[in-house]
């Protein structure tokens, strides 16, 4: 098992060559990890993507960055904005390549006002559970997750520094653009990254653990629901003016 890092830490390489071979790498490694679990090698996965093992180093520094980049990106593929940016070129499976099933996140961080903002995430919230249900190899590697965390300690030391904005990358941006503009008011993100997920995602990816699932008519219900208790607990404070 590859367990030491790359000899020294410096930035991951940039352009679009680099991005090419992350997400060679990326995907290489999602094919593998769900074929062996976490313990492949280094030198398999480098062989697969068709890069140096230095190079697969160069861009995640560890193998346990390389599966936190992994699994991050299979929970936001859904939201293809996620997909996209991490692991998937356009026409590929995790990009949008013109699929019409991924929630449309361009259409939420530009809505013009209250309303448009709630149709918007009413209809990402529903297309990300049909994705999210649709996705059998993104509920592999949340099993596998569940499964390897246990034997690789350092794997869930790896996941818990990662944090919530980072696992969460397209939602994340999503939720601060809207805050920028002052349509939500977000305090703290990273736990309205959570509540989101908790409300819209994580209900279904429960149910599916456990040999079932909740159905698109009550997911509908729960996606509903879930984006009016979201959007009243970060709705903007009206500025208040004392009268003189």
């Amino acid at each position: 098992m590859d367990a030491q890092p790359a000899p020294a830490a410096k930035p991951a390489p940039t352009g679009p060559r680099a991005a090419r071979k992350r997400q060679a790498i990326v995907r290489a490694a999602r094919d593998l990890f769900l074929r062996e679990g976490f313990g492949v090698g280094m030198d398999a996965i480098a062989a697969e993507a068709g890069v140096s093992k230095v190079t697969v180093y160069n861009h995640f520094g560890s193998k346990e960055a390389l599966f936190t980049a992994v699994v991050a990106g299979g929970l936001d593929e859904p939201l293809g904005e996620g997909g996209q940016s991490e692991q998937s070129a356009p026409g590929t499976r995790g990009g949008q390549g013109g699929r019409s099933d991924v929630p449309d996140l361009a259409r939420l961080v530009e809505a013009d006002g209250p309303d448009a903002l709630k149709a918007a995430l009413t209809d990402a919230g529903r297309a990300w559970g049909r994705a999210l249900r649709a996705d059998t190899e993104g509920r592999a590697l949340r099993t596998l997750v569940a499964t390897e965390v246990h034997r690789f300690p350092e794997l869930g030391r790896a996941w818990r520094a990662h944090g919530p904005a980072g696992h969460h990358p397209a939602v994340t941006n999503a939720l601060r653009t809207l805050a920028d503009r002052g349509l939500l008011d977000i305090p703290d993100l990273e736990v309205a990254v959570l509540q989101l997920y908790s409300l819209l995602v994580f209900p279904q990816m429960v149910f599916e653990q456990h040999g079932t699932e909740l159905g698109e008519e009550l997911g509908d219900r729960l996606v509903v629901d879930g984006v009016e208790m979201f959007l009243r607990r970060y709705a903007p404070v009206p500025s208040s003016t004392t009268a003189i």
